[in-house]
């Protein structure tokens, strides 16, 4: 799965639960739960996924801190946790490819890659998880504001 759809997916998860800790929880648990769907990779060299990758990656960090920025300060705290939370567990990939070590003990990584349901092809599903996550985000933000009015 992109990290973007991670990223999204942990903005639905901050903004439903509004409360950090869990957040941060339940959107580490996400990424996991997600990378089991059948999502977009298998990618045949290391050019072919930085292609991908890169702007992926800074589509997300964009997401994070705009999500971050609409969010109504009652839920800030959950929403960046969240989705803080859903993006950890994609770590391993730019700290094995720039500095050759993953952060996690070995046995979160070889589950990691077991789950993974990845084929080439499936653009469309990893489209589809960004309309759908961020739709829901956003409407749970506006909920979360009119909230906290």
């Amino acid at each position: 799965m992109l990290i973007t759809n991670h990223v999204l997916s942990g903005a639905v998860i901050g903004a439903a639960t509004r409360r950090p800790v869990p957040a941060f929880a339940l959107g580490v648990a996400s990424h996991f739960a997600l990378d089991m769907v059948p999502h977009w990779g298998k990618w045949t060299s290391l050019s072919q996924f930085m292609r991908v990758a890169v702007p992926d990656g800074l589509t997300g960090l964009a997401t994070i801190a705009a999500i971050t920025a609409i969010a109504p300060p009652s839920a800030r705290a959950a929403v960046f946790a969240g989705m803080a939370g859903a993006a950890l567990p994609d770590l391993d990939k730019p700290t094995v490819i720039f500095f050759g070590v993953s952060p996690f003990p070995s046995a979160v990584d070889e589950f990691h890659s077991a789950i993974q349901n990845e084929a080439q092809g499936r653009a469309h599903h990893e489209a589809g998880a960004a309309l759908l996550f961020g739709v829901a985000a956003l409407a749970l933000l506006r909920r979360a504001r009119r909230a906290s009015r």
